[in-house]
């Protein structure tokens, strides 16, 4: 962990490389969230609804950002915290995201990689759920000003094919809360 004072001096950044891409997530968001109820089943199909809260800001002049997700009681299991830390890459033009909660203690998830293209943020990972290998796809938009939507997918047949196991319907203070049945 060294910062080399002969370094040479870092290039002018190029402003669309992709840095700014997440810059919509910033401030504070309330959630609507549909998630699957048992998402380490494969055979569920059983949704349930609840309530989170959001701030996210930036680090790093924009290359990293962190977000703090608070859930209270009403959601299956109670109440839970999460965190995401997203690092932009400039040379590969890809952000990284993790994720940790208080659901796996002392946990941090793999890293899911990618990039925005047409305004859509497609990413993809493996991780290990109930035991079994997995691929993981998060897509990330925001379809208006004040409204942002993420969505997390499992494949278990080498993406072959995906289920859909969690929505979260990002929504600003002041605008109003859509469905995320949308």
């Amino acid at each position: 962990m060294t910062d080399s004072a002969s370094a040479a001096p870092a290039p002018e950044p190029d402003q669309a490389d992709g840095r700014h891409d997440f810059d919509f997530i910033f401030g504070d968001w309330a959630i609507h969230n549909r998630k699957l109820r048992d998402v380490t089943d494969p055979d569920c199909t059983q949704w349930t609804e609840f309530t989170t809260t959001s701030h996210a800001e930036p680090m790093f002049s924009g290359l990293a950002h962190v977000d703090r997700i608070v859930c209270g009681p009403d959601a299956p299991g109670g109440p839970w915290e999460g965190f995401t830390l997203r690092l932009f890459d400039p040379r590969h033009r890809v952000w990284r995201i993790w994720w940790a909660s208080t659901r796996s203690p002392g946990h941090l998830d793999p890293p899911l990689t990618g990039r925005f293209s047409g305004g859509v943020g497609r990413f993809l990972g493996e991780d290990t759920v109930a035991g079994q290998l997995v691929a993981v796809r998060f897509q990330w938009t925001s379809p208006a000003p004040g409204r942002a939507r993420w969505t997390q997918e499992f494949s278990r047949d080498n993406c072959e094919s995906w289920q859909l196991n969690w929505i979260m319907e990002f929504t600003s203070p002041g605008s109003p809360m859509p469905s995320a049945r949308q």
